[in-house]
Order: C-alpha cells, then structure tokens, then sequence
C-alpha cells in the first residue's frame, strides 16, 4: 500500500484553485442550511478560514500534520489530524453534527474515490443527511480536445508530479460515482476559464 505524500505546505496562504473556486462555492451555501461544516481534506486550512471570516461554522481535517499544524495559527480548536486508516473523524470532532461537508480538488488525488464518498456519506448520515459540495479539476471533450491541438495534454496532466493528479474527473463521470452512492446531485458549476474549458467545476449533492 502506497504511503501519504506530504503535499509540502508552507504557508496558510490559499493555493491558486481557490481564487475560481472560493466564491462559487460560497453561492452554494445557507448559513441558515449549512450550520455544521467540515472540510474535508482541509489542507492548510485557507478555505476553511476563509469561510469563517465570512460568518460559517466550519471545521477542517487532513491527513497533512504541516497543513493542520498551519491552519491552527489562525483557528486553534477549529482543525485535526485524519487518519488515513481510520473509518472515524478525529476525536475533537467526532461528536459534532456536520451536516455539509466541503472538499475541494482532493478527489482527484485519491487512489480509492469510492472509500471517500462512503467516508463522507457516513458522516452526514450519522446526523440525517446534508449537503456534499466537491470541486476537482474539469475534463470533457472540448477540454481533451483544446489540450490535444495546442500540445498541451502532458502538462496538463503532469504524469511527471509525484503525489498528483492519478484521477480525472468529467461531470458524468462524478455524478456517476455520486449517483452509485445513493447521493442526489442538486447543482453544478463551472470555474474559471470559458464554458466546457473550465479549470475546475464544483458539484453539490444531497444525501
């Protein structure tokens, strides 16, 4: 079994992603709705924090001792360390009743995408279901297509970045994964990037 790769946070400054994804994720969340938020696969914490500033109840895990570590400067009590080879939250957070759970360009990294939905799912069943919102990294036709043409497809897909992207998400195909769970996708949008080119998208669904 491979080994958790560090991603090598140094900073709790928000990675590039966040600056197409942050506020459409935002639009997908009530305050009224969304009262319990974890964010899962947290990193550095920079979204998390960022909602926070923003009047969200949200807290944070990840598999990064580092990135907790960082995300703890701005919001001790708020963030704890994921064990991979767990079926459980943390334990400071294990009694909490999420009942939305955020995470962004994390599914794409994960040998076993099925072990995190069912994680997820667990999670907001324990307190009678809620939202899911996932951002990955956009792939379709047009997109494939573009990368061809311009000579692109290698970049973009960085075969050569160890601990990167191993997974490559199009809308059918999470939805498919979603669906397979017995999640009920409720929105979708596209960021950054012109329509069908997007850099990512972000997928909301209920369970």
């Amino acid at each position: 079994m491979s080994e958790y790769k560090d991603y090598g946070y140094n900073n709790t400054e928000a990675t590039h992603a966040h600056a197409y994804i942050f506020d459409k994720t935002v639009a997908m969340l009530d305050k009224d709705k969304n009262k319990f938020i974890l964010d899962l696969g947290c990193g550095n914490g920079s979204l998390a924090n960022s909602l926070m500033q923003k009047g969200f109840n949200v807290y944070g895990t990840d598999a990064s001792e580092k990135g907790i570590a960082l995300a703890k400067q701005l919001n001790p009590g708020r963030f704890a360390i994921q064990d991979l080879s767990s079926d459980d939250l943390p334990e400071p957070l294990i009694n909490i009743p999420f009942d939305t759970i955020i995470s962004t360009e994390v599914i794409e990294h994960l040998y076993d995408p099925r072990k995190f939905i069912e994680f997820a799912k667990r999670t907001l069943l324990k307190n009678g279901g809620g939202d899911l919102i996932l951002s990955t990294p956009y792939h379709g036709y047009w997109k494939y297509l573009a990368l061809a043409l311009t000579g692109k497809m290698d970049a973009h897909l960085g075969p050569l970045w160890d601990g990167g992207h191993i997974k490559f998400w199009s809308r059918q195909s999470l939805t498919a994964l979603l669906e397979e769970k017995g999640f009920r996708v409720t929105d979708f949008k596209g960021c950054g990037r012109l329509p069908y080119l997007w850099m990512s998208m972000i997928i909301k669904a209920r369970i």
